[in-house]
């Protein structure tokens, strides 16, 4: 499965409120996964087969980002609480709504709130791998499971 065409760009905070880029993590593969911390269902799951995955490849040398699609509410504080407790390996990304909106375009993810008054958002759900200058080398639908993106990331970033 070949990535898609994603320009890979953003300008953040991390959860520690230090100012990012892509450039931040060059040197390093990276798994980036957009969503939400008040996401009631598919992000949780999201991260734990992401964990999941992970563990399965040991010392691989890969970064996993976590971008927020829900500046708003998913401060640098928010987003340390959340993953420190339950994601502690993943370093979350927010930032204001003009620079997360221009990360989510340039990884070509879709997000709106939804329409049935709950505080939900739809977005989409791939989980992109960035090799280690940066540029997109796969991805994977949600529906993909642990073990075959441990199988992938392996391959790709070696264990």
């Amino acid at each position: 499965m070949s990535a898609p065409p994603i320009r890979a760009t953003f300008s953040l905070v991390d959860h520690h409120d230090r100012p990012v880029t892509e450039a931040t993590y060059r040197g390093s593969w990276q798994l980036v996964q957009f969503g939400f911390t008040h996401c009631r269902v598919v992000c949780p799951r999201a991260l734990a087969k992401l964990g999941e995955a992970l563990d399965l490849v040991g010392d691989a040398p890969v970064v996993p980002l976590y971008v927020t699609v829900d500046p708003e509410r998913d401060t640098p504080a928010v987003m340390r609480a959340f993953l420190t407790g339950a994601h502690p390996r993943f370093t979350g990304l927010t930032g204001s709504a003009a620079q997360v909106e221009e990360a989510a375009a340039a990884f070509r993810v879709f997000a709106r709130p939804r329409d049935d008054g709950t505080d939900q958002i739809r977005h989409t759900a791939i989980t992109y791998l960035l090799d280690p200058d940066g540029r997109p080398a796969h991805h994977w639908p949600d529906t993909v499971d642990a073990a075959t993106i441990a199988a992938d990331l392996a391959r790709f970033a070696g264990s």
